[in-house]
């Protein structure tokens, strides 16, 4: 039922996008009739394969079905940001054109309201009006008075460049709209998706030991295994983790995207990253775990040799010096399963209370509830708004305008990962994938 509500709404929203676009790229391009029903045909076929796309598995091939879904996912975000660029265009365009009107009609006024020269003076003695007020043009002859030259009308020869200099502006304007809108598209889907970075901050925690001091975590978040990440994308993953050399590798939630078959994956990546830090792994849920099915994915991160903190609690380091790490399930489970959201409390009661403590929470929006408890919340979740054409509309949109890298409420600091995978469309633009080393310091 839900995937059906947000289908109708995608096909609703983008449906109206793409007849914007479509009307705009026929004019652009002079489309006649059959250009015309070649193009609806094209971008109705972008909406439609990207929300058909989950409908058709275990009918057709996976490599057949993630192309036919990769391109059309390509199309449908290259028809949202093409609809986006051209609404600023003509925006602008409209502006100008009120502006124009505007100081066309000031104009106007001035030269209405400019006092005539004055002749009555020069009139001879006994004339009652001048020549064209209350006597006809000849009597103005016969009186002597020269007959005034009629002006020029303006000439076209120096009126004309204006409309086509505006109209090559105009359509150059909307032309560049569609060639970045469609270019940032294709470039998210083949190249943005797959450019990973390490990123790396060093984070004060009260209270840390000093012989933990420069303890390092790996946090992997948002993998997200499924139809466009799969083995390749896995290599890719352990690489990165193996280049980030931690002590601690954690994995905060939206491991599976969707198929609970790609619980196998899981395990397996899981397996491979244990022996790449010392303390191992850990692992929380994340929403779209709970859409894949949650026993799944929890029972592949055990088998793996995680140790999955779903409101639980465990104490890293020694004698020498320990900091406890928690974990809580996923808000989104809140009131949507039985037992399930995120319980701090139950968490902190397997610890010790006087450790400093760092929490593993997949969704920032509970960073407010935990700040009071916590040193540290890592999260993810949110992808760092994983499409960003030019600005970061994510930073209006979501909660407290958490969105990515490091925020800070008291004492307690939340660092936010941009996330390994995608959701939604393959591509990524102005949020490249990440895996965060987290360098903790003594405060």
């Amino acid at each position: 039922m839900r995937f059906l509500v947000v289908s109708l709404i995608l096909i609703v929203v983008l449906g109206a996008l793409g007849l914007y676009v479509h009307r705009r790229a026929s004019g652009l391009l002079g489309l006649r009739l059959r250009g015309r029903r070649v193009l609806a045909c094209l971008l109705a076929a972008g909406v439609l394969g990207m929300i058909s796309g989950r409908l058709w598995r275990g009918v057709l091939p996976e490599g057949v079905l993630s192309g036919i879904v990769l391109v059309s996912s390509t199309l449908s975000l290259s028809i949202l940001l093409c609809a986006v660029l051209l609404a600023v265009v003509d925006l602008g365009q409209l502006i100008a054109r009120l502006g124009r009107t505007a100081l066309g009609r000031a104009a106007l006024g001035r030269t209405s309201a400019a006092p005539r020269p004055a002749d009555v003076a020069d009139r001879p003695a006994g004339a009652a009006h001048p020549p064209g007020e209350g006597a006809s043009r000849d009597d103005a002859v016969d009186a002597g008075e020269p007959r005034a030259a009629p002006l020029a009308p303006p000439s076209p020869q120096l009126e004309a460049p204006a409309f086509p200099r505006r109209a090559f502006l105009a359509n150059g304007a909307a032309g560049s709209a569609f060639l970045i809108g469609g270019g940032s598209a294709v470039y998210g889907a083949l190249v943005g998706r797959h450019d990973y970075v390490i990123e790396e901050i060093a984070i004060p925690i009260p209270g840390l030991p000093r012989s933990l001091d420069g303890f390092s975590i790996v946090q992997l978040s948002d993998i997200h295994l499924g139809m466009f990440v799969g083995e390749p994308e896995m290599r890719a993953a352990e690489d990165l983790v193996r280049k980030a050399r931690g002590d601690l590798i954690v994995m905060t939630g939206d491991l599976i995207d969707f198929n609970p078959t790609y619980a196998e994956h899981l395990g397996r990546l899981t397996r491979r990253l244990g022996p790449l830090a010392r303390e191992g792994v850990a692992a929380i849920p994340g929403n779209h775990d709970h859409f894949a099915g949650i026993d799944a994915a929890l029972g592949a991160l055990e088998r793996g040799g995680a140790r999955v903190l779903s409101n639980r609690g465990c104490v890293v380091g020694g004698a020498g010096g320990a900091f406890a790490l928690l974990g809580v399930d996923d808000v989104w489970a809140r009131g949507r399963v039985p037992g399930g959201g995120p319980d701090l409390g139950r968490a902190l009661a397997d610890v010790p209370r006087d450790l400093p403590r760092v929490l593993l929470c997949h969704n920032p929006v509970f960073f407010p509830d935990a700040a009071g408890e916590v040193a540290l919340q890592l999260s993810g979740h949110t992808h760092g708004g994983q499409v960003n054409p030019l600005v970061r509309p994510a930073d209006l949109v979501l909660p407290h305008g958490y969105v990515a890298g490091l925020y800070q409420r008291g004492s307690a600091r939340l660092y936010i990962n941009r996330g390994f995978g995608t959701a939604g469309p393959p591509a990524r633009i102005g949020a490249p994938p990440e895996v965060s080393r987290i360098v903790l310091v003594a405060a």
